[in-house]
Parts: structure tokens; C-alpha cells; sequence
């Protein structure tokens, strides 16, 4: 079993690579754009992309369901799914402004074991397997050790369709604002969530998700040594749409601040 995950996740990393070569070859270029709403683009480069990393997994393994964004669902009989974002920040991408990322997950009987998320732009390739620790570029990742949220640079963003109810988390914004040394709010989910594992941001929340926007960091998060649960912090589900990620130190902080 433990071969057969390295061997996935070597495909996994096959895929997000070729993706990130068509994301670039078609990056600050002029591009054909879609609305799948007034707030969330989609444009021909999220297909290419996932046409790729569907062609390249399905090929190796055929008999594995796919959850792609883009796409339907594709049933397997094998007992894995894999998670597909071949465009995390296509708001992003669409606008010329530089950060986003391509993100794989791979799940087996509903809970995530490898993780591949890559940035093109920076050359970085971050990737996690269950109970073998993430890395970036080959190098070991860990978390933060920033003590207290008022001392953490956090990261946040917010859903599509904010501007029709009050789960927006505008309110959770303004509670964060005043008690954190800083709060970034970038536009790619899986990003943010790599981010929270090497260190470079202490804390992560969003609410209205989907699971390709987080199964592969949040892994990777939790493989670098971080904690993710969703807003009730009981657990971790990928799934349900909401999730806190941090460096465990100010989790308990985090979770007192969302409401």
C-alpha cells in the first residue's frame, strides 16, 4: 500500500507539472473568459489544464473516480478519488495578477493521502503523504512557532456570492482585523494553506468551499506539523466547505474568533 501511494503520488506530481506548463504558456496572454457568476471567471486554460492532469491520471489509473472543478464527476470502482483544482485563483490568473496554483488531492475511503499543490510562477512544488511528513522542493516543511495570534500574520478570503447572505464572513474579518498582527487576503486557498505549512503565514480560514480548495493543503498542512479543523473544531472534514488552519499554537485563538 505504502508503494502504491508513492507511485500515486508520482503521478500526481506528473500532473500538476504539466498543468502549470499550459497555465504559463497562457499566463499575462490575451484569453477566452467565461462567468460562471458575476464574481467567479472561468476561462479556456482552467480546461486545458484539467483536460491534462484527467488525461495523464485517468491513463494510469483508470479504474479511480475524479472530482475535477471544472468537469462531472467521473466514477471509479477502486476505492480512490482523486481531487482536482487545475486553477486555483483563476479571478487571479484572469486579471494578470501573479498567484495561483494548481492543487491535487488524492483520497481513499473519504480521507485524504497525498497532497500536491504547485505554483508555476515560483518553480515550488509542495506535496504531502499521510504519516510521512510534506515537503517543498524535496526540502521538509514545518510550521510556524508564532505563540499568539496578536504576533501572526494570517490569511483569509471570502465566497462568491457574498453579497447575498450574511455568511460571508465579513463579521469574522472584523474580529480578526483587531487582534492579528497582519491579515492577507491573496486568492488562492491552496496557496494560503501551503503557506500556513512552510511558515510564511501563521493562520488560514474561509468558509464556502469546495473540496479541491483545500483537500491537498490542508494535508499538507497537517503533514508539516499544523492543525485543521473546520469552524467548530471538531474535526477535519474537506468536504463541508469551511476550515482553520494554522500553526497549532493559535488555533484555539483562531477558532474563539469565528462566530
Amino acid at each position: 500500500m505504502e508503494e502504491l501511494v508513492r507511485e500515486t503520488v508520482r503521478t500526481a506530481v506528473e500532473a500538476a507539472r504539466e498543468a502549470g506548463r499550459i497555465l504559463m504558456g497562457g499566463f499575462s496572454r490575451p484569453m477566452d473568459v467565461a462567468k460562471k457568476s458575476p464574481r467567479e471567471l472561468v476561462t479556456a486554460m482552467d480546461r486545458a489544464a484539467e483536460e491534462a492532469i484527467v488525461g495523464i491520471i485517468r491513463g494510469a489509473y483508470p479504474r479511480d473516480g475524479v472530482l475535477a472543478e471544472e468537469s462531472a464527476f467521473l466514477a471509479g470502482d477502486s476505492g480512490r478519488i482523486w481531487i482536482i483544482d487545475p486553477l486555483d485563483g483563476t479571478n487571479n490568473y484572469a486579471h494578470g495578477y501573479p498567484f495561483f496554483s494548481v492543487a491535487i488531492a488524492i483520497e481513499e475511503d473519504g480521507v485524504p493521502v497525498a497532497g500536491v499543490v504547485h505554483d508555476p510562477l515560483r518553480g515550488e512544488l509542495f506535496v504531502a503523504e499521510a504519516g510521512s511528513g510534506a515537503t517543498l522542493n524535496g526540502r521538509p516543511l514545518r510550521v510556524s512557532e508564532a505563540p499568539r495570534l496578536a504576533e501572526s500574520l494570517v490569511a483569509t478570503g471570502f465566497p462568491y456570492d457574498r453579497s447575498e447572505g450574511t455568511e460571508n464572513n465579513l463579521a469574522n474579518l472584523s474580529r480578526f482585523i483587531l487582534a492579528v498582527r497582519g491579515i492577507r487576503r491573496a486568492g488562492s486557498a491552496e496557496l494560503d494553506l501551503v503557506y500556513v505549512a512552510c511558515g510564511r503565514l501563521d493562520g488560514y480560514w474561509e468558509l464556502g468551499l469546495k473540496p479541491w480548495d483545500v483537500a491537498a493543503g490542508g494535508l499538507i498542512v497537517r503533514e508539516a506539523g499544523g492543525t485543521v479543523t473546520n469552524f467548530d473544531g471538531s474535526g477535519w472534514d474537506h468536504r463541508r466547505g469551511d476550515v482553520v488552519a494554522s500553526n497549532g499554537r493559535i488555533h484555539g485563538e483562531m477558532l474563539s474568533h469565528i462566530r
